[in-house]
């Protein structure tokens, strides 16, 4: 009885001690920083606050210099930088070659990266040879205090329904990837002093079976994270023809198209256009939502826009309770006329849609 009693007691918690400091990996393309990036070295900072450790970001590539500088003025107090030609293209094997050797060395207890094509793989590769857990896409990041100092990492799960909090008790550093456009990034601070210090890739190019022979663009692709306006429409459109309509707002504001899950599940535009839970994360400094009701599920993938403009004909639509304007009425007469305005401000030309068209007859 005593035995049994012994063995079902819980391990005493690992010492962690010589674990401190959270690390943001700063992902780029060309010498230009995901968003992303910036927004996790703000929550990165704040973690950092609650544990009195340092925030530590690592940037990766060639030619980057300058974004070293830049994760200083965002809040880095020290930054890891690897500047080597082979670092040029993002490859899994280089860039989790230098990670892991980074980490090896540091031993930060949070490593964050964004949870984009590029930062999925990399955390992946990272955590297995690790190795340690990864909590994947998430939405919310919060840490508890000494003595657990716990990464408390939360994301959706069952089907969106619910939101789960993930811990990593056993394993260190505890590792996560975040949803572009959940996190506020902080403002450049030029005056913000701290250390830069080179490392090296070890890897040589002979050495990497991948080869990156060219980048095709694909031109129909959305950037909804990085869109400082978004013109988003919901089933209200009554179908894909109206989103014409949106597209001409969107071009003349400077913007992209976005949709809600109705809008995409009834087949009238892409997934890649999808705000919402199951969705983009978005933060534009302007949100028009035309048509969209507001189910809590796309109102968390927009509500952190500095500005927020609903059209809709129901005036008791759930949009209205988180938008700065609110436009009750027609939008098959709000958004022409909200477009002929913009361009006459603008100076644009504008075209009269004609009265047999499909979209405005809807």
């Amino acid at each position: 009885m005593t035995e049994k009693k012994k063995a079902a007691q819980p391990e005493d918690m690992p010492d962690w001690s010589e674990y401190r400091g959270v690390l943001v990996v700063v992902e780029q393309r060309d010498g230009v920083a995901k968003s992303v990036s910036w927004q996790l070295l703000g929550i990165g900072r704040k973690l950092a606050a609650k544990l009195e450790v340092e925030t530590i970001a690592l940037v990766m590539g060639h030619r980057v210099g300058h974004l070293a500088e830049e994760a200083i003025q965002r809040g880095a107090d020290k930054v890891y930088i690897c500047d080597d030609p082979v670092l040029s293209v993002y490859r899994t094997r280089p860039y989790s070659r230098v990670c892991l050797q980074l980490i090896r060395d540091i031993k930060p207890e949070i490593v964050l990266m964004g949870a984009t094509y590029t930062g999925r793989d990399l955390a992946g590769a990272i955590a297995t040879h690790l190795p340690t857990g990864l909590t994947a896409d998430t939405t919310q990041l919060d840490v508890e205090p000494h003595p657990s100092r716990l990464l408390l990492a939360s994301r959706p799960a069952f089907s969106e329904k619910m939101v789960a909090t993930i811990l990593c008790k056993q394993y260190r550093p505890q590792m996560a990837t975040a949803r572009a456009g959940v996190f506020e990034a902080l403002p450049r601070d030029p005056s913000r002093k701290g250390e830069i210090i080179p490392i090296t890739c070890e890897m040589k190019e002979e050495e990497i079976a991948a080869r990156v022979l060219d980048f095709i663009q694909d031109e129909k692709r959305v950037n909804l994270e990085d869109a400082d306006v978004i013109v988003a429409g919901g089933r209200g459109l009554g179908g894909p023809g109206p989103f014409r309509l949106l597209k001409e707002l969107a071009d003349a504001l400077g913007g992209v198209v976005g949709a809600s899950r109705a809008a995409v599940d009834a087949g009238w535009i892409g997934h890649e256009h999808q705000v919402g839970q199951t969705g983009h994360t978005v933060r534009p400094k302007l949100y028009i939502a035309v048509g969209i009701s507001g189910a809590v599920q796309h109102l968390v993938g927009m509500q952190n826009a500095d500005v927020i403009v609903a059209i809709n004909k129901d005036p008791d639509a759930p949009i209205f309770k988180v938008a700065h304007f609110g436009v009750v009425g027609d939008l098959f007469q709000i958004v022409p006329a909200l477009t002929e305005e913009v361009k006459k401000r603008r100076g644009l030309p504008f075209l009269k849609t004609e009265k047999n068209d499909p979209v405005a007859a809807r």
